[in-house]
């Protein structure tokens, strides 16, 4: 029986194991990975025939409200494992064709672009220019207009089953946390595996390709929806703050007020009064900070990154929410297994840039681990000396247990 669309089978096997590495919730059916994978050829054998023949409708997506680094509440979509695995094929499928076209200086959501990258060109740009223009767009995956995104879409794709589906999704409602089913008219839920995409090519014609044809000799860079300009005056920040106001307004959109502002890059030859002399980008602060030259070894006033407070809040709240203390069964091997992963991302990351700030990570995590020492061992109970000692003596022995203690031995005197 001939189908409607042309879509192989092993692309919709290729997806499965995408979403599979990606891990993942379950959405309102309640499926987990782990289900779907008990009848796997079957479930997979559903979706590329629904697919193939025109017949596949996505189900409402479930939203989880999760809160903010920067407080209040953010909504995330979370779609069923099989609309995951569908959205996968079109990912897979759309994607070749749009990369070509982004331009260098977006970095969001990108195969072979990182965030490190981002914080790298800003961090140059930093000593350049004396003045950024720091812009957030409010709510971008909730307000984004479909019929422009489409427009966008087609564009880059004459695929009918790619175009037929991303209209779905787009239009597939919500079911909130009370089970009421949402209506949607704007906007590709957070969480979704085709909505990164979209986003980008969204802003791509919204800002990117705008920038480039209005403003040709001004440096930028975008991280999703977060995005920074570097101006050399304050004056021509103003202009360009107003101009993308504008912008963003007329392509549907609308710049958050509280976290978007022009910043002056305030360091040792630049002193100009102004009332931001720092800013916040992707976990990173961009401030004022002592430097070392290489060359000379002289310290000078340098405008430079170091991992934000507001990430380093977060990271003890994650190890607090380990609950350490509390798990006294465990040996001190059993708890590097578990920590070691987690603390390697952030090493990796947060310690690229001024690993001094990081290390105020790295002593609270040792901190936790002599509070479980004291819990776990009597003879160490209320003797925090003691217990300080006993992990300074493991850490001697076998300084490779945690990964902190092999990057600095000074990050085990708390």
């Amino acid at each position: 029986m001939s189908k409607s669309y042309k879509i192989p089978k092993e692309l919709v096997v290729k997806a499965y194991k995408c979403v599979k590495a990606n891990a993942g919730s379950a959405g309102i059916d309640k499926q987990s990975l782990e289900d779907f994978g008990k009848n796997l050829e079957n479930n997979l054998y559903k979706i590329w025939n629904r697919m193939s023949s025109g017949s596949y409708f996505p189900p409402p997506v479930k939203s989880v409200v999760i809160p903010k680094k920067t407080g209040g509440e953010r909504m995330l979509g979370i779609p069923t494992v099989s609309d995951r695995i569908a959205q996968m094929v079109v990912k897979l499928e759309i994607e070749p064709k749009v990369e070509p076209y982004f331009l260098m200086d977006s970095y969001g959501y990108r195969p072979n672009k990182s965030a490190l990258q981002a914080i790298e060109v800003t961090r140059q740009r930093c000593w350049q220019y004396d003045w950024v223009v720091e812009y957030d767009i409010k709510n971008l995956f909730d307000n984004i207009p479909h019929d422009p995104l489409m427009k966008a879409v087609r564009k880059h794709t004459e695929s009918k089953w790619e175009i037929l589906y991303i209209e779905r999704w787009l239009k597939a409602p919500m079911q909130d946390t009370k089970g009421q089913t949402i209506e949607r008219k704007s906007g590709t839920p957070q969480g979704g595996v085709i909505s990164p995409i979209l986003s980008n090519l969204y802003l791509h014609y919204t800002f990117d390709k705008w920038m480039q044809r209005k403003y040709p000799t001004i440096k930028w860079c975008r991280y999703a929806d977060d995005g920074l300009i570097h101006c050399k005056s304050k004056q021509e920040a103003e202009k360009l703050l107003k101009a993308i106001k504008e912008r963003f307004a007329k392509c549907g959109l609308e710049l958050h007020p509280e976290k978007t502002r022009i910043v002056h890059c305030k360091d040792g030859r630049r002193k100009q009064e102004h009332e931001n002399t720092s800013f916040d980008f992707l976990g990173y602060t961009f401030r004022t900070r002592w430097c070392c030259n290489r060359n000379t070894k002289e310290m000078f006033l340098g405008f430079s990154p170091a991992v934000s407070r507001r990430a380093q809040k977060a990271m003890r709240l994650k190890i607090r929410q380990l609950r350490l203390r509390n798990r006294t069964g465990l040996s001190l091997e059993m708890i590097a297994k578990i920590m070691n992963p987690i603390l390697l991302g952030w090493i990796n990351y947060y310690s690229k840039y001024n690993k001094t700030e990081f290390r105020k990570v790295s002593k609270y995590v040792n901190r936790r681990l002599v509070l479980w020492a004291m819990s776990k061992y009597k003879r160490l109970s209320k003797k925090r000396r003691k217990a300080l000692n006993f992990l300074c003596e493991i850490c001697n022995n076998s300084p490779n247990l945690f990964i902190h203690w092999q990057r600095s031995m000074e990050c085990v005197i708390v």
